[in-house]
C-alpha cells in the first residue's frame, strides 16, 4: 500500500479564499511521511496542460505522486441539461487526472434532492456512470465511487449516503475501470457499521479515504440529520487525528489485506493543521507498510 494526503485542513484557503495555492500545499506536505498527494478540482487555478505540467513538475521535485483526483459530480438533477453538463465536466476531470499522471478519479452519485425518488435517482446515476466508463478507460483512469457524506460546497447530503442505495448503484456497474473508494467515517455518519459495508465491497475497493470523523462534544448524530440539508459541511462535525475516533483501523486493514487490496490510502483528516496530519500519517504507516 501507499499513503497520500488530502488538504482537508486547508480546503477553504485553497478553494474559497485563494489565500493558498496548490504549490504551497505541495511544499508544506513534502515533509510528511507520505508517497503522494490527492488533489481536489476546486483547488486548481486552471485545467490547461501548461498549468498542470507545473503541478507535475512541483510534485516530481518533491518525489511525490498524484494518484487520486477528488471531484464531486452531481448526477441527480432533474434537469437533463444539468446532468449532461456534469457528465462533460467529469470527463474533463478524467482528463486532468491523466495529465497529472493519476490513476483514480472520484465519482459520486449527487445530492439527495427531496424531489428525486430513490428509483429515479439510481437510474440517472447508473446511466451517467455507464457513459463515463469507456471514456475513463480510454485515458487509463479508474473511476472510484466513494460512499460519501457531503461535498463541502453542496446544499444536500449524498444521494447514495445510505449503503443500500450505494450498493444498488455499484452492483449495476461491472467494469475494471470502476471501483469503490471506501471511507469508513462516512458510514458512521450514515448511522451504519463501516465494517459491515467493507465486508460487502472489500473485493471492489480501489482506493481508501482514512479519517476519524466525529461529532463535536455535546452533539449527536441525530442533530446532524437535522442540519445536514444546509449549504456546506455541518459545523458540528470534527476531523481529528486518525486513530483517536470511532473507526477500528486494525480490523479495517486486516480485512483489506486479506481481500488483496494493495492500493492508495489518502489521509482526509486533521482540520487543525499539519501537526495533526503528521500524527495521522504516523498512525497509519505501520498498517500501510504491513508492520
Amino acid at each position: 500500500m501507499k499513503l497520500a494526503a488530502f488538504p482537508k485542513c486547508f480546503i477553504d484557503q485553497l478553494v474559497v479564499e485563494r489565500s493558498m495555492t496548490v504549490f504551497d500545499w505541495i511544499e508544506m506536505a513534502a515533509d510528511l511521511p507520505i508517497d503522494g498527494l490527492e488533489m481536489y478540482d476546486g483547488s486548481l487555478e486552471s485545467f490547461e496542460p501548461a498549468y498542470l505540467g507545473k503541478i507535475r513538475s512541483a510534485l516530481d521535485r518533491r518525489k511525490l505522486e498524484m494518484p487520486m483526483f477528488c471531484c464531486s459530480p452531481d448526477f441527480t438533477s432533474p434537469d437533463p441539461a444539468a446532468r449532461r453538463k456534469e457528465i462533460e465536466r467529469e470527463k474533463q476531470m478524467i482528463d486532468v487526472t491523466a495529465e497529472l499522471a493519476g490513476r483514480f478519479c472520484r465519482v459520486l452519485s449527487g445530492q439527495r434532492r427531496p424531489e428525486v425518488s430513490r428509483s429515479q435517482g439510481i437510474a440517472w446515476v447508473v446511466e451517467c456512470l455507464r457513459e463515463l466508463i469507456d471514456y475513463a478507460a480510454g485515458k487509463n483512469v479508474v473511476l472510484a465511487m466513494e460512499n460519501h457524506y457531503k461535498d463541502n460546497y453542496w446544499q444536500h447530503p449524498e444521494f447514495a449516503q445510505k449503503s443500500d442505495v450505494y450498493l444498488e448503484i455499484i452492483r449495476q456497474i461491472e467494469s475494471p475501470w470502476f471501483g469503490v473508494q471506501y471511507d469508513p467515517s462516512n458510514t458512521i455518519l450514515a448511522g451504519e457499521d463501516p465494517i459491515d459495508l467493507l465486508q460487502q465491497v472489500k473485493h471492489r475497493v480501489v482506493t481508501m479515504h482514512a479519517s476519524d470523523r466525529r461529532v463535536k462534544p455535546g452533539h449527536t448524530l441525530e442533530e446532524l440529520r437535522q442540519v445536514e440539508d444546509s449549504a456546506g459541511y455541518a459545523t458540528i462535525l470534527s476531523h481529528g487525528v486518525i486513530g483517536t475516533g470511532m473507526n477500528d483501523y486494525p480490523r479495517i486493514f486486516k480485512i483489506l489485506r486479506e481481500a488483496g487490496f494493495d492500493g492508495w490510502v489518502s489521509i482526509e483528516d486533521g482540520l487543525n493543521g499539519m501537526k495533526e496530519l503528521r500524527k495521522s500519517a504516523e498512525f497509519l504507516l505501520p498498517f500501510i507498510r504491513g508492520a
